[in-house]
């Protein structure tokens, strides 16, 4: 069986920035198995598999605008992913450049819409999953960072570690190992911008996954859904542009509005191809 597949490089306009995924689209699910052993062969952050909505069927098969996604690390199914999301979207929009609007149909987080701004960029349309603070910090957490982490939040898919300064952020080193045992969740550095470097950003961050997807994120989309209402409330304002200043890079444009949170970001095509399993 040959599987079209496309990597996209996403919250970048340049190629070998941003985060990389795979977006493989069928005609119905492939097995579970199937899907796993494809994103582990792949060892991208995530690959994305999507399936037309059949109650969406108008006798237009390369019209669909309606699509059941589900979300693979190279280790595990993830119930929510942003970046291959945007990549999935990008895919669609090529594909379909009279579509509009995009939804995506997932389990774990309802029905997400996309749509494609007048700017070029890709806007998501999220729930907001602002952290709250955590009063008592996971000793894990603690030996798991070389900066000690004093301020602590946590929604369903990390711990928000706040650091004061941006060299904390950015060079700080973590031990993968330690910090695999507060699994489920992941781990998230941040901080305010502060220097000439990162002056066109409200805030920066650095995520950490060992327990899902094996090491450091290049752009995670998903956890912005928190970070941007941290950050709005913090500094006090509902438009944010946030960095994530991994080895990569990747920038997002993000907007808190109410229990929503809008994130937007460019894409660009890496590759076009076939697989055969």
């Amino acid at each position: 069986m040959q599987l079209e597949i496309n990597v996209i490089d996403a919250f970048t306009d340049t190629v070998f920035k941003g985060n990389s995924a795979a977006v493989i689209i069928t005609e119905n699910w492939l097995a579970e198995e199937l899907m796993q052993s494809i994103a582990t062969e792949n060892n991208l952050s995530e690959t994305a598999f999507l399936v037309a909505d059949k109650s969406d069927d108008k006798g237009l098969s390369d019209k669909k605008d309606t699509y059941h996604i589900r979300w693979f690390s190279p280790l595990t199914e993830i119930a929510f992913c942003g970046h291959v999301t945007l990549a999935s979207a990008f895919v669609l929009f090529k594909k379909n450049p009279t579509l509009k609007v995009i939804k995506f149909l997932a389990k774990a987080v309802g029905i997400l819409t996309v749509v494609q701004t007048n700017s070029g960029k890709i806007q998501m349309d999220f729930p907001n999953t602002k952290p709250e603070k955590v009063e008592t910090i996971p000793d894990n957490l603690l030996m798991g960072l070389s900066i000690a982490a004093t301020e602590v939040y946590r929604n369903t898919q990390a711990y928000f570690v706040v650091y004061p300064l941006e060299s904390d952020v950015l060079s700080v080193v973590r031990d993968n190992e330690v910090l695999k045992q507060l699994k489920p969740l992941d781990v998230v550095v941040t901080c305010q911008a502060q220097s000439k470097d990162y002056d066109e950003y409200d805030f920066i961050s650095r995520y950490f996954w060992p327990a899902n997807g094996g090491d450091e994120d290049p752009v995670t989309g998903s956890i912005h859904t928190g970070l941007a209402p941290l950050w709005a409330q913090r500094l006090g304002k509902n438009e944010l542009v946030a960095y994530q200043a991994s080895s990569r890079g990747g920038v997002l444009n993000c907007t808190v509005a109410g229990d929503r949170v809008l994130v937007s970001g460019n894409a660009v095509q890496y590759l076009t191809g076939f697989i055969t399993v």
